[in-house]
């Protein structure tokens, strides 16, 4: 199996935490190709910042998507999705709607640690948008500024326990979510800390996209995630229109599935 990983901004360091943690989350066999997007910011807080990185994103899975068993867009708050889904005809996961869904099996109420006070706003977006409002018992972030991105771990680290253990505490959350591919593994090194399952987003959205591969459900050729219809463009990547001018082949899709389903 071959998974496409993703990061939509554009800081390396960040690159190389979501690399290590894919490739120590994946299974024996599979491969991980890890991309950091040519164009946007040094990591996403806002709706906007969310907006500029998915044209990055998009020209990433356009060169390269149709070629893995499945794509994993790894930064919180999944930047162009749900629309990457309607490009490909490989499974797409963020790892947001992958650690929802994981820490919805694992618990009745999540909570979610953040690295800033800004994102919260955009992840309660999110959540809302999976449908998961409900189950929500809150978002918790750090209030102190950041010295650099790649080091967070390092320089927060005490900080996301103690708001992890908030949320528990104060908030009554069955799992804690560490959001943000700046956070990727740190759940490995604190689980044994906390009372309750905590989720890491670049493990769970590799698992959620293996188990995807492994299960072939098929390809969309109907519904709101279908390949858009035939139309006139213009300014777009040789990559990106020819993946909106190729239209789904049944026998390739039947193919592709079935090959990544027995790796």
């Amino acid at each position: 199996m071959h998974l496409l990983v993703i990061n939509p901004n554009i800081s390396e360091s960040v690159t190389t935490l979501i690399d290590a943690e894919a490739r120590r989350a994946a299974s024996p066999g599979t491969t991980v190709t890890t991309r950091t997007a040519a164009s946007g910011v040094a990591y996403i807080e806002t709706r906007l910042e969310a907006g500029l990185a998915a044209p990055a994103v998009a020209e990433i899975v356009a060169a390269e998507g149709a070629a893995a068993d499945a794509v994993v867009v790894a930064a919180f708050g999944d930047p162009g999705l749900p629309g990457l889904k309607e490009l490909v005809d490989v499974p797409v996961v963020g790892i947001t709607e992958a650690a929802l869904a994981t820490a919805s099996l694992l618990g009745v109420r999540f909570s979610i640690v953040a690295i800033s006070e800004r994102i919260t706003a955009w992840y309660r977006d999110c959540v809302d948008r999976a449908g998961l409002t409900s189950r929500l018992a809150s978002i918790r972030s750090l209030r102190d500024p950041l010295r650099a991105i790649g080091t967070v771990q390092e320089d927060f680290r005490e900080d996301l326990v103690r708001l992890a253990h908030e949320v528990v505490e104060r908030d009554g959350a069955d799992v804690v979510i560490l959001a943000g591919a700046p956070l990727a593994g740190m759940a490995r090194d604190v689980a044994h800390r906390l009372p309750v399952p905590v989720v890491d987003g670049i493990s769970a959205g590799v698992a959620q996209a293996e188990a995807l591969v492994r299960l072939a459900p098929g390809v969309a050729r109907a519904g709101s995630c279908a390949r858009p219809p035939a139309k006139d463009h213009a300014g777009l990547s040789p990559a990106l229109a020819a993946r909106l001018a190729d239209r789904p082949s049944e026998n390739h899709d039947h193919d592709h599935r079935t090959a990544g389903a027995a790796r």
